[in-house]
């Protein structure tokens, strides 16, 4: 008898937008979704055939399509990439972060790439709009999970 194990992965990030002081502004948790490419990528990551592992973030003022942002405002190096521990190990916690000054927008849309420009968008998520001042800085979050059930 043949059994199939399904590995699903379930993605949500967590945004918190602070002002100049500090103080939380915004905050939201949005389930989002893994692109067919991500699916991809974790297999070639499994398999080590070559893809650059994930460690940009992007945020913008559009709707990701299946592959990119629609309307990307600024991509920066992710902040901590960490794999979670005990009953969490099979999560990994992406953390991007945009200083005061970075990625002054209406925002929209958000997604982590394996490039610092182009490449493939492992996950995206799409929001109503979170409104980053000059002065303001954005932290997301994202917990990528394996293996859900």
């Amino acid at each position: 008898m043949k059994t199939k194990s399904l590995l699903k992965i379930i993605a949500n990030c967590h945004v918190e937008l602070r002002d100049e002081h500090g103080n939380l502004k915004e905050e939201r948790w949005i389930h989002n979704t893994v692109t067919a490419l991500g699916d991809a990528h974790v297999a070639d990551q499994m398999s080590d055939q070559g893809d650059v592992a994930m460690g940009w973030m992007a945020v913008g003022t559009g709707t990701p399509t299946a592959t990119a942002l629609q309307t990307e405002v600024d991509r920066n190096a992710l902040t901590s990439k960490t794999q979670g521990t005990g009953g969490d190990d099979n999560d990994v916690i992406y953390v991007g972060t945009w200083a005061a000054g970075d990625a002054t927008a209406a925002l929209t849309e958000a997604g982590i790439f394996n490039a610092n420009a182009a490449g493939v968008m492992f996950v995206s998520a799409s929001f109503a709009v979170i409104n980053k001042g000059a002065s303001d800085t954005l932290v997301i979050t994202w917990t990528v999970t394996f293996g859900a059930t």
